[in-house]
């Protein structure tokens, strides 16, 4: 892994300072190859480039910040001897991160019932100004039970703390108010059957009450499993993007790991950014590293294999920033892919890339994909307060068996294409079976096999936790 966290180190342009931040912009999205006429009218002129400043503003103009500083920490710990305390999930610290860090910015801790209303009705956020709007699609709450209310009482501020009692974060200004988990889960996944991974994880069992109030973290969130070197804060990753004297930046959000079919939507993006005029287009590479489902390859594999696609040359890590996103996934589709764009604006990108079915999942009770494939990148372009970021869809990237690598779908020669879907690749994978020749680098696929082979059943039938990388 140490070739990989050299990745955000390189600096091949003279640096900029970070305080020359330009006022936000409105920019229109790359006519990018799509089948639905209505983007016709955002044709951009050959070797135009779009107006843009070294960096993208964050939502609101400022990137939160809601760790405590150094000197301040042990004062803070003291107070909170004296407040209530809320035990955390791991997933609830993994929201605390997000927030800590200027991800949704800009809110400030964990919503508040007219910020919960307005996520859930209009997945966005009315800022002070009274008319502009922010995006925010996926409410950012801490629910409690009875039992939790009642010690809070009338006490202003709360302590937030992990599982052995550590204090994490003090939650002030607290606002208490009814979870009505019917009503989020249907305005959030747009079903409320049962077998959606997060719900059933996070808001089913979850307690009856929402508390929101402002935050202050007391440390920054580390998780010490190896990889917090890889957890770049948005901050951390404009600095490095200021560093690299990146004039574009084009995330890519994915929870799986890198195929050539992924490969091909990056580089592709990079060659078309460097037509339009672009001098030095940089890739932020971006895995979700928060929960994800039982089936999902763990964050700690899916990085070993992103740093061999790099090794191998299927991406080239002097353009490319591999960080980890630190949110936890829903699965929710159109709705979710909304919330994936608005925080990488806040880490400086002004491009992202969208494919097939964003942030989709099968239907948990039918035999079908729970969204429509192509719902995710037509509402990110129409999204509220998603204006200022340029919205880059892409056709289907499937095996061309002509050529024997992946490449864009051609549907008038449907018969020279293979659809390798994400079932599929797992099955191969488990069977120790390899894929056709150029749809994964050989690195990448050995580690991949590692994996499911390290879920091989014991003497005893029972499949063990996934072998510590």
């Amino acid at each position: 892994m140490a070739t990989m966290a050299s990745l955000f180190l390189k600096t091949p342009g003279p640096s900029q300072s970070l305080s020359k931040t330009q006022k936000t912009h409105f920019v229109l999205p790359l006519n990018y190859p799509v089948s639905y006429s209505w983007r016709s009218k955002f044709r951009a002129v050959p070797g135009a480039r779009i107006r843009c400043g070294p960096l993208i503003e964050p939502d609101g103009g400022k990137l939160m910040d809601l760790v405590v500083e150094e000197p301040q920490r042990d004062l803070k710990r003291r107070q909170a001897l004296s407040l209530p305390q809320i035990k955390l999930s791991k997933i609830d610290i993994q929201w605390v991160h997000v927030l800590s860090e200027g991800w949704a910015s800009p809110l400030k801790g964990f919503m508040r019932e007219s910020e919960f209303l307005q996520t859930l009705h209009f997945n966005s956020l009315r800022l002070g100004d009274g008319g502009s709007v922010v995006n925010m699609s996926v409410p950012i709450v801490l629910a409690i039970d009875d039992s939790h209310k009642n010690r809070i009482g009338g006490s202003s501020s709360v302590a937030l703390v992990d599982d052995k009692d550590k204090l994490i974060a003090i939650l002030n200004d607290v606002e208490i108010y009814k979870h009505n988990k019917e009503e989020r889960i249907a305005r959030t996944w747009g079903t409320t059957a049962p077998g959606l991974p997060y719900a059933d994880e996070a808001i089913t069992h979850a307690g009856n009450w929402l508390i929101g109030g402002d935050l202050e973290v007391i440390e920054p969130i580390k998780y010490d499993d190896g990889l917090d070197r890889f957890r770049l804060s948005p901050a951390e990753l404009r600095d490095e993007f200021t560093r690299r004297n990146a004039d574009a930046v084009f995330a890519f959000q994915l929870r799986n790991p890198v195929h050539n079919g992924h490969a091909l939507l990056m580089t592709d993006t990079r060659r078309r950014l460097l037509e339009m005029g672009y001098k030095n287009p940089v890739l932020l590479l971006h895995p979700l590293g928060g929960y994800t489902k039982a089936d999902d390859v763990p964050l700690q594999w899916r990085m070993r294999q992103h740093e061999k696609v790099l090794e191998d040359g299927v991406l080239d890590p002097e353009t490319t920033v591999v960080s980890i996103f630190p949110s936890p996934m829903h699965y929710a589709g159109p709705t979710e892919v909304q919330w994936h764009a608005k925080a990488r604006i806040n880490a400086g990108a002004n491009f992202y890339i969208v494919g097939r079915d964003p942030a989709g999942m099968g239907h948990p009770l039918e035999k079908r994909d729970l969204y429509d494939a192509d719902h995710g990148k037509k509402v990110l372009s129409m999204a509220p307060g998603l204006q200022r970021l340029n919205i880059l869809p892409f056709k289907v990237a499937a095996y061309d068996k002509t050529q024997n690598r992946m490449a864009f779908f051609d549907p008038s020669r449907t018969q020279d294409f293979l659809f390798i879907s994400g079932t599929k690749m797992r099955s191969l994978a488990k069977n120790k079976e390899s894929p056709p020749d150029g749809f994964m680098c050989p690195g990448g696929w050995k580690i991949l096999v590692e994996y499911y082979d390290s879920l091989t059943p014991a003497g005893n039938g029972r499949v063990p936790e996934p072998v510590p990388v």
